[in-house]
């Protein structure tokens, strides 16, 4: 019988093997077709025992069932699912819209899958071993499932379009000829994107990807020495959170769940550099317990990031750079212990408005923190600090980091304006404890004092003057502005006359000081 005749009727066509006739007569059925031997090392589709023609049926014939295949029985609804079946040749429904219900288990595939621009209502493909994927422009109602999978030469998903579930959990992928194992940019996911447990060899990349709730790498391990980068995500948008966080490993899969006891904890795990710039996250990023492998020329990219909180939580980087220039975030959730050293964190133009830190993280390592992002003086982070401190209200922990930020630019400046800082630091700390101005007009006040008590100190001129006062006589020294009515009275010869232009200089640098510091208090405020 030719193909086509009497198939509207759901007559058997005579070319079939006997392995897909009992296909057609399953989806027919609307029943699971399974081929498996119940031996799981034969049953292995990522095995090399081989697979006979009692297993293996035409990729032409699956087409045909989804394309234009058979009614249903009286009573059933017409699906393919098959498990541990061997499809010869290449199933290529590239254009063509799929009806029924597609779920094929443990099979093995010999050429590659093509969907491109196909259509679809639910397809599953679970722990399957296949060539390559090929789906630029698929469009699924439901869900996409491909976990356990194993991908050879990459998978394909360039501006898909996934009604609900994309799950690719525990695949295996391998790069193809470009370097990349996942190309996915422009893709379009409806609810989730879970791929925990991923192991992606090569780039995992999804430029202008759009998901509809989270996106889940937990426990994943994106590799790629090929290239730059193994996670290429420019303008990435996810509605709620993006998870590079542990999972558990032989526990049953469920997706943030706190694992079984005795349960192995896999981490995330990348080697190679991760690009996120311009990503948009409707709740978080979290990065709790990530591990990053980088070269010197690698780096995890988080530019102008825009989320509601940054979970800084993994273990730090021994080499390559951390770079937040420009993020935007609510709360940074962080750890002193996660945050790589001098030279290797750039915080320029970093906006957060809380600090949330997990564990100690005294001021003292903060203020290093924000050292180790700028090299060269930089006055903005150190700002942002403070303005985050004293909005939390941490009023003398923000002066500290101020104080911070003045001592770190009097290493830039030329030597005159430097001991110029350093007298304003040891005097007032630039203003920012004013009390030391205080201390330091009492001190001398005292010892002028005494001083003066033993000075010679005839009168300028015969007539009326004031009563001799030593204490009076230095304080008027001291302040100067106000006139205390004691100096220009009394004549001073010798030691006794640079003493009191001592004390006349040290109090205008006094003076000049708490004036400066004012200004940038007032300035502040």
């Amino acid at each position: 019988m030719t193909e086509g005749a009497g198939i509207r009727d759901g007559d058997l066509p005579d070319d079939l093997t006997a392995a897909e006739a009992g296909m057609w007569q399953a989806f027919r059925n609307g029943t699971v077709y399974d081929l498996s031997s119940g031996d799981t090392v034969v049953d292995d589709p990522h095995g090399g025992h081989p697979w006979g023609p009692e297993r293996t049926v035409r990729a032409r014939i699956v087409c045909w069932l989804l394309l234009d295949g058979p009614p249903a029985l009286a009573g059933r609804v017409s699906s393919l699912k098959l498990t541990g079946v061997q499809i010869s040749g290449t199933l290529d429904l590239a254009g063509g819209t799929v009806v029924p219900y597609l779920e094929m288990k443990g099979c093995r595939f010999e050429r590659e899958i093509l969907l491109p621009e196909a259509r679809f209502t639910t397809a599953r493909f679970v722990d399957c071993s296949v060539p390559r994927l090929e789906a630029a422009r698929v469009h699924t109602e439901g869900d996409l499932h491909l976990p356990r999978c194993r991908f050879h030469n990459g998978v394909r998903l360039t501006d898909a379009h996934i009604g609900t579930d994309l799950l690719m959990n525990q695949a295996i992928v391998y790069r193809d000829r470009s370097g990349r194992s996942i190309a996915a940019d422009g893709m379009t996911v409806g609810q989730d994107l879970q791929a925990e447990l991923l192991e992606s060899h090569g780039e995992l990349s999804l430029r202008s990807a759009t998901i509809g709730v989270s996106l889940s790498l937990r426990g994943a391990r994106l590799t790629n020495p090929y290239t730059r980068l193994a996670l290429n995500a420019p303008q990435l948008t996810v509605e709620r959170t993006l998870y590079l966080t542990p999972a558990g490993v032989g526990a049953s899969m469920l997706s943030g769940a706190t694992p079984a006891r005795g349960t192995r904890i896999q981490r995330f795990e990348c080697q190679g550099g991760v690009r996120l710039d311009d990503g948009r996250f409707g709740d978080a990023v979290d990065l709790e317990r990530a591990r990053f492998l980088f070269t010197e020329e690698q780096e995890l990219s988080l530019r102008r990031v825009q989320a509601p909180e940054l979970r800084f939580l993994g273990e730090k980087p021994q080499r390559g750079k951390v770079v937040l220039s420009g993020a935007r975030v609510g709360n940074l959730v962080d750890r002193a212990s996660a945050w790589p050293g001098p030279g290797n964190l750039h915080m320029g133009g970093f906006v957060y408005e809380n600090l949330v830190p997990h564990g100690p993280f005294p001021l003292a390592e903060r203020l290093e923190w924000v050292a180790a992002a700028t090299a060269e003086y930089n006055p903005e982070p150190y700002e942002r600090l403070a303005a985050v401190l004293r909005a939390g209200g941490e009023d003398e922990d923000a002066r500290e980091v101020l104080l911070a930020k003045q001592r770190r630019r009097r290493e830039s400046l030329p030597l005159a304006a430097k001991l110029w800082g350093y007298v304003q630091d040891w005097t007032v700390a630039y203003g920012y404890r004013p009390g030391r101005a205080a201390v330091w007009m009492a001190v001398l006040w005292a010892a002028g004092s005494m001083a003066f008590a033993h000075a010679s100190h005839p009168p300028l001129k015969g007539g009326d003057h004031p009563v001799w006062n030593p204490a009076l006589f230095a304080l008027d020294l001291l302040l100067p502005v106000i006139d205390l009515g004691q100096v220009g009275f009394w004549q001073l010869r010798g030691g006794w006359q640079w003493l009191a232009a001592a004390m006349v200089l040290l109090g205008w640098i006094l003076a000049t000081t708490v004036a400066a510091g004012a200004t940038r208090l007032l300035r502040r405020n």
